[in-house]
C-alpha cells in the first residue's frame, strides 16, 4: 500500500518538476535607490590593478562608475512598505556545543551527509538539544560593574554549533551541492579565545591548484592556544575542495569561484557554493585574509593585494609584517571585494605559484598572519618587527614580443631598472635570442617560470613605488 502511494506521488508530481525545470532562470536585481541616495561619482586617485593573479584581468581593470537608474515612484513606494512591515521573529534553534578538540591530534574525515528523500518527511528527533545560551532571551536591566582588563568571551556561533570559549574544534561546511544525494563536507577549523576580540577568518585554495595557502592555514591554526587568545580564529584550507581533487583551478563547471561573491542561492553552480560560503561563514568575520598563488606557471612575490582608496583596508594592510602590499581596486566576484562591500576589512594574500609547496612562501604567510594577531591584540609574544615594505601604487606586466623558450636572468623581489634585461626567448629551431627589457624602475613583484612562450606572454610584473596625487 506504501508503494503504491508513493507511485502516485511520484506520477502526480512529475509534471511539476517538468514545468519547473523548463522555466528560464531569473535574476533578481538589486532594490532601486532613491534619487535622495544618488552616489556622487568620485574621481578615483590611485591606480586600479585587478587582482587573482589572472593577467587578463589587468589588462581589463577600470574604475567602477557605474550609476544605478532612476528608480519609479512606484518602486520605491513598494521598496518603502517592504523596509516598513515589520519581520517575523524566528524562534531560536537550539545548536549542538561543538566538542573540545586539540587540532595538533590526527582526526578522523569529516562525515559526508546522509542521502534525504524528499517523499518522506522527517520524523521529529527525540535526542533533547543542549542547553545553550539564547541570545534573543530578556536580559537583567541592572547595570553590570564594569570590569577592567580583557572580557571573557561567549560561545561563538558557526555552521549550527556552538564552540565555547577557550576551545578549538573542527566543523565540517556543506555547501549543499548533492551527486546522488551525498554532499562532501569541507573541514573548518576554529579557535575561540577565553576573551572577547574580533573574528579573523583565514581561506584557502579558492581555486583547487593553489596549495602553498593549506599550509599557511595549518600552521596559523595549529599554533594558536585558546587559552591565550582574545577572539577566535576561523580556517577554510581548502574552499574549493572539487578543484583541490583534481588539481584544477576551476570548479566542476568550469567557473572561478572567486568570480561569483557573494553569491546567489538560485544562480550557476559557482553561484551558490559562494553563496553559501559568504552566509554561513565569511559574514560572521570581522577580518579576512584571502590567500592565493601565482597562475598559468607564474609565481608572485609574497605579498598583499588590498584597496588603498579604503581608508579601514588600508589601516589593515599595516598589521602585516614584512609584506609588500600592491594596490588593487579588486573586480566585481571577487572574495575581498564582496566582504569589503558589507564593511569586513579583506585582503588578498598572494604567495607562490601553484601545483607546489613553497616553504619559504608558507614561512612569510605564517609570519605576516602572526604579526597581524599581534597588532590586532589576538595573541601577546614577543614578535620582533621587520622594516618596513613599499606600497606600490602602480605596477605593469612585461610581455614577451616573440615565441620561444623563456630563460630569466633576474629573480623574483629584485630591483630592476628601465631597459635592463629581464631574459630571453630562445628560438629552438633558429637559435635565434630575443632579450626581454624592463619597461620601468621597480621591483619584480611576479613572473612566469621559464617554460615555452608566444608572442604577448605576460612575463615580467613590475611595481612601482610612486606617490598619491595631492600628497
Amino acid at each position: 500500500m506504501l508503494f503504491y502511494r508513493l507511485k502516485m506521488l511520484t506520477a502526480l508530481t512529475t509534471p511539476f518538476c517538468v514545468l519547473i525545470l523548463a522555466m528560464p532562470s531569473v535574476s533578481l536585481a538589486d532594490p532601486p535607490k532613491s534619487s535622495s541616495q544618488k552616489p556622487a561619482i568620485q574621481e578615483i586617485l590611485l591606480a586600479e590593478l585587478a587582482d587573482d593573479e589572472n593577467v587578463e584581468d589587468v589588462e581589463r581593470s577600470e574604475p567602477r562608475r557605474e550609476v544605478p537608474d532612476m528608480p519609479s515612484a512606484e518602486a520605491l513606494s513598494k521598496a518603502e512598505e517592504a523596509a516598513q512591515a515589520p519581520k517575523p521573529k524566528r524562534s531560536p534553534k537550539p545548536k549542538k556545543v561543538a566538542p573540545n578538540i586539540d587540532l595538533k591530534e590526527v582526526a578522523p574525515a569529516p562525515t559526508p551527509e546522509p542521502p534525504k528523500d524528499p517523499a518522506i518527511q522527517e520524523s521529529p528527533s527525540t535526542e533533547e538539544p543542549v542547553a545553550v545560551a539564547d541570545a534573543d532571551a530578556p536580559e537583567d536591566t541592572a547595570p553590570e560593574p564594569e570590569i577592567k582588563g580583557p572580557q571573557p568571551a561567549k560561545n561563538l556561533a558557526l555552521l549550527g554549533s556552538e564552540v565555547l570559549p577557550g576551545t578549538s574544534t573542527r566543523l565540517a561546511w556543506s555547501s549543499g551541492i548533492q551527486i546522488a544525494g551525498l554532499s562532501q563536507p569541507t573541514p573548518v577549523l576554529v579557535v575561540n579565545g577565553v576573551n572577547t576580540g574580533p573574528t579573523l577568518c583565514l581561506t584557502g585554495t579558492i581555486h583547487g591548484d593553489e596549495l602553498n595557502g593549506i599550509e599557511i592555514i595549518r600552521q596559523t591554526m595549529y599554533d594558536l592556544d585558546p587559552e591565550k587568545l582574545s577572539g577566535s580564529v576561523v580556517g577554510i584550507p581548502i574552499v574549493n575542495l572539487p578543484g583541490f581533487q583534481q588539481g584544477s583551478r576551476y570548479l566542476p563547471d568550469r567557473r572561478d569561484l572567486n568570480r561569483h561573491f557573494p553569491g546567489r542561492p538560485n544562480g550557476s553552480l559557482a553561484d551558490r557554493i559562494a553563496y553559501s560560503l559568504f552566509e554561513n561563514i565569511i559574514r560572521h568575520c570581522d577580518m579576512l585574509v584571502d590567500i592565493h598563488t601565482g597562475s598559468l606557471k607564474r609565481t608572485n612575490l609574497p605579498q598583499l593585494r588590498a584597496d588603498m582608496n579604503n581608508p579601514t583596508v588600508a589601516e589593515f594592510t599595516r598589521g602585516f609584517d614584512r609584506m609588500a602590499v600592491v594596490h588593487s581596486s579588486g573586480s566585481p566576484g571577487m572574495l575581498r571585494t564582496a566582504a569589503v562591500d558589507v564593511g569586513i576589512r579583506s585582503v588578498t594574500l598572494e604567495a607562490g605559484e601553484s601545483h607546489r609547496i613553497q616553504e619559504h612562501q608558507i614561512k612569510a604567510g605564517v609570519n605576516s598572519l602572526t604579526s597581524l594577531m599581534e597588532k590586532q591584540g589576538m595573541i601577546s609574544r614577543m614578535f620582533v618587527w621587520g622594516d618596513p615594505q613599499p606600497v606600490y601604487y602602480n605596477s605593469a606586466w612585461v610581455r614577451a614580443n616573440d615565441g620561444g623558450i623563456l630563460f630569466s636572468k633576474v629573480k623574483l623581489g629584485a630591483k630592476v631598472s628601465k631597459g635592463q634585461i629581464l631574459g630571453y626567448v630562445a628560438d629552438p629551431i633558429t637559435n635565434a635570442q630575443y632579450p626581454i627589457h624592463s619597461n620601468s624602475d621597480g621591483r619584480i613583484i611576479g613572473m612566469a617560470v621559464d617554460q615555452v612562450v608566444m608572442a604577448g606572454f605576460a612575463a615580467y610584473h613590475i611595481g612601482t613605488e610612486a606617490k598619491v596625487p595631492g600628497e
